[in-house]
């Protein structure tokens, strides 16, 4: 029986065990992540018209669901679909501000540069109000607003619900807009009339947007995912300018597609074990499962090598564990 174990657990060195590693599941391949998010997603019967609609009518789509459905994928899924241009993603937590989605301006190293110039007898005022731009580099929301092209960005805002209070009721005041301001540029609009800043681009840094006199406008709306996993209430005013789907566990056969999806055809047998377990943990037990825990069980345990019954077990029990844990 061939040993499947890279790490032995001894204490021995061997560093040649480690060249016999596979390549790593399609999902942790990094050099893709992007187009494995979207060429896997299975999209369910209700959301492409409700995406529909919501590129109609220039809408946010507030996609809710358990963990591992699938929410954040449908932004990737479309984006590639429609030619939209790599994802601009801003995943939220409880320290997240409509500020940081909007822009960050590094005043510290401005401050440190006037400095420096000061010392070296290179500082002047004028100068330095155009230089502003280089401390100043637009988020995910902000980028998505500068788009020069005749066709949105899509921008995903993941986990909205992980939020402070106040975040949704901020970020509607500047969807509902179509604009917002960057108070440093604004104050020097009179005397500096463009600024060339940073902008988010996920492929290529370094790129840049003219802002004029302070002031962003949204020329063509983002096609905008917002994702929740309904830790919390969202506020009323928020939800009704979202349009608002919910995407369901998936039931056996969307599980099986979801696997093929992402790993070819399986061994009909290890994969109807596999997923008689995680339906019975899910569906009669009332476990909390995840569909990726699913896709890392069937992973490892179709690589062609074979697995003593106890690690085989282990390994299913570990995969499948319970993530609801309270």
């Amino acid at each position: 029986m061939e040993d499947w174990k890279i790490y032995h657990g001894t204490g021995q060195p061997d560093a040649e065990r480690i060249k016999t590693l596979p390549p790593p599941p399609p999902w942790r391949d990094f050099s893709r992540f992007a187009d494995e998010r979207a060429d896997t997603f299975q999209a369910p019967g209700e959301i492409v018209p409700v995406v529909n609609a919501a590129l109609y009518l220039r809408r946010p789509v507030l996609v809710t669901g358990e963990p591992g459905t699938g929410k954040s994928s449908l932004a990737y899924a479309v984006s590639k679909e429609l030619g939209l241009g790599p994802v601009l993603a801003w995943p939220i937590n409880s320290r997240s501000t409509l500020a940081e989605g909007l822009y960050h301006y590094d005043s510290l190293a401005r401050l440190r540069q006037a400095s420096l110039d000061r010392t070296s007898g290179h500082a002047g005022d004028s100068a330095d109000m155009e230089d502003i731009g280089r401390y100043i580099k637009l988020g995910p929301l902000g980028t998505a607003f500068t788009t020069a092209e005749d066709r949105p960005r899509a921008l995903l805002i993941d986990e909205i619900d992980k939020s402070d209070i106040d975040l949704p009721n901020d970020l509607l005041h500047v969807l509902e807009n179509g604009r917002f301001e960057i108070p440093e540029l604004v104050r020097i609009s009179d005397r500096v009339r463009e600024v060339s800043v940073g902008i988010t681009d996920p492929v290529q840094p370094g790129q840049r947007s003219t802002i004029t006199d302070g002031s962003v406008s949204c020329r063509v709306f983002p096609f905008l995912v917002i994702t929740s996993n309904g830790e919390r209430e969202l506020p009323p005013a928020f939800l009704r300018r979202c349009l608002r789907v919910d995407i369901k566990n998936p039931v056996r056969e969307q599980l099986g597609a979801i696997v093929r999806a992402h790993l070819g055809e399986q061994d009909r047998k290890t994969l109807d074990e596999l997923l008689d377990q995680f339906l019975r943990r899910r569906e009669d037990e009332g476990a909390v499962l995840a569909t990726d825990q699913l896709l890392n069980a069937v992973y490892l345990l179709t690589r062609g090598f074979e697995m003593p019954v106890s690690e085989r077990e282990l390994m299913v029990k570990v995969m499948l564990r319970e993530l609801d844990v309270r």
